[in-house]
This record gives C-alpha cells, structure tokens and sequence, in this order.
C-alpha cells in the first residue's frame, strides 16, 4: 500500500514525465538537463518505470543528448526527433553560493512536441503524469500538455518559474488541473499574491493555493531548510540537513522525483518529505544534476553511523 498507487506494488508502478530535455552549458562544459528529464532520471534510478515524453533537433546535439539519455537508463521511445527545430541549449551561470540563473533558448525541438495516438495511449496507462511550468511557454506543447492531462490518472505539477517564460494564468489553469502541486517558497509568495492571498505565512499561502485549486497534495520546498509536505491538510515538515553546496541545478528536480517513488513505495509521508529532501541534499553538494546515488548511500546520509 502506499500513499498515491494502492492497487499495485511499486516494481509495477509508471510514470510518464512531460516537457524539456536539454544541455545545460556551464563554463566547464555541457550537461544534461531539463527539469521533468533530471525527475525521470532520479525516479528510474530509485527503482520505479519512469519514461520521457519530449523532443530534440535531428542535430549532433540531439543525438548526442539521446545517447546520454539512454546512458542514464531512460528510454527515448517517446522523444520525438524534430527536423525543424534545434535540440535546446540553457547557458548557467552559477553565484558564489551555487545558486543558478539561467539564459533559455527559445522555439527549440521541446517546445514543439507534437500530440500523438501513441502519447496519448503511453499517459493513459501511466499510473503518474508528471509536467512542469516551463513547457506552457509554447502554443504548441502547451496544446499537447492540456491533451495529455485530460487523459491522466493522477497529475503531479512541478512549477520552475523561469522569467520571462510564464504566464499566471497558464500557471492557474494547470494547477487547477494537477492532483499534486510542487513549488519552492518563492514561487509560492509570488503566485500566491498574484492571486490574490493576503496571507503571510508559508503554511497559510500553502493553504490559500490548495483552496484555491482545490487540490489535496502540495509541496513547498525551502532550500537549506527543508519542505513542507501537505496531504489532504495535513502537514508534513523536514528542516533540511547541512551540506556544503556546490551546485543547486536539479536539487529541486531529484527532490520531487524522490518524493514521487517514495510515495508511491509506501504509506509513510514524513519518511517520504525526509528521503526526498536527503536526496535533493545530496545533489546539491555534487556537481550535475543527476549524480548516482544508491539507496545505501541515501540510508548512510539520512542516517550517518
């Protein structure tokens, strides 16, 4: 039993993950990225089916990024090859304290993904349908994304505000059609007044959004200092363990996919806010996004002897 799948054991669970795949470019070099990618990477890798659904260049890029893709044991059956549009490309930059800022590249292979009978028959059978904010900067995938949700069993919505590439009423309408809302404590401040809240406090703006969206799972991730998890309202806290940062890029992405396997393992949500905010810890003090981390070394972190 656990807390989103209960009528199957995890080994049987699937996911289908939706939006950019991409080379994230650092002075050191490019590597690979994307948001709902780095989540399908960290899932698969915990021991759950996770598949990408996105698109890349018919270009040296894209097909360079295909084969690091399947190095990290994702499929891509289900990203489409565009010979119209370039593979996506982000330039990082990294602050003194590991924090990162990105420049976006705009019309590339993802924003592009078109909607196809085989998508709409691979979300449909998917126990979970995960997509982020970035992809609704698009007419074209944002078209394909409101498909794919209408056909999806449980959603999970991981909201990325990227300046310039969102719109709040493009991030209303997909919360109130997500089952399950991830932000980080900016992100919520930000949407949360916009829409209207008068509240202050974290708990009370968390509560303003599930309200609003009438949505019974959200989380709210505060960088060094932990999450918030909250499950038809009741809520779960982790404080954040301490770490020496090196680079935060896809500390929030593993973060969420943890959270995702683990609430789809068992039935024990505070285990789930403590594994899922180790794990986004430990990222946070590796360089890349998806370094390897085995469920040993998750136990020995949360649990050091």
């Amino acid at each position: 039993m656990s807390i989103l799948i209960n009528h199957k054991s995890s080994e049987n669970v699937s996911v289908s993950c939706f939006g950019e795949v991409l080379w994230d470019c650092f002075d050191s070099g490019k590597r690979l990225g994307g948001a709902p990618l780095n989540m399908c990477v960290r899932i698969n890798s915990l021991g759950i089916k996770a598949d990408m659904i996105s698109a890349v260049g018919n270009d040296e890029l894209g097909a360079e990024l295909l084969g690091e893709i399947t190095s990290k044991g994702v499929s891509c059956e289900y990203i489409a090859i565009n010979s119209d549009k370039k593979t996506s490309t982000v330039e990082v930059t990294l602050d003194s304290g590991g924090s990162a800022s990105y420049e976006i590249v705009a019309d590339t292979a993802w924003d592009n993904i078109a909607l196809t009978d085989e998508l709409l028959s691979k979300v449909k059978s998917s126990d979970v349908f995960v997509f982020g904010s970035l992809i609704g900067r698009s007419e074209a995938s944002l078209a394909t994304l409101n498909q794919l949700v209408d056909v999806a069993n449980f959603k999970v919505f991981d909201v990325n505000l990227r300046a310039p590439h969102y719109k709040l009423e493009t991030l209303v309408d997909l919360m109130n059609k997500a089952d399950f809302i991830k932000l980080n404590d900016e992100e919520l401040y930000e949407i949360a007044k916009a829409m209207g809240c008068k509240f202050h406090s974290l708990e009370q703006n968390l509560a303003f959004i599930a309200q609003q969206t009438n949505t019974d799972y959200l989380c709210v991730t505060k960088g060094s200092h932990g999450a918030l998890l909250t499950i038809k309202g009741d809520n779960f806290y982790n404080s954040g363990y301490l770490i020496s940062v090196i680079d935060t890029v896809g500390a929030g992405d593993s973060f969420l996919g943890s959270l995702i396997y683990q609430l789809c393992s068992n039935d024990d949500a505070q285990y789930a806010v403590d594994f899922a905010c180790a794990v986004g810890a430990m990222v946070a003090e590796s360089s890349g996004a998806t370094p390897t981390l085995t469920h040993q070394q998750i136990s020995e972190f949360m649990n050091p002897l």
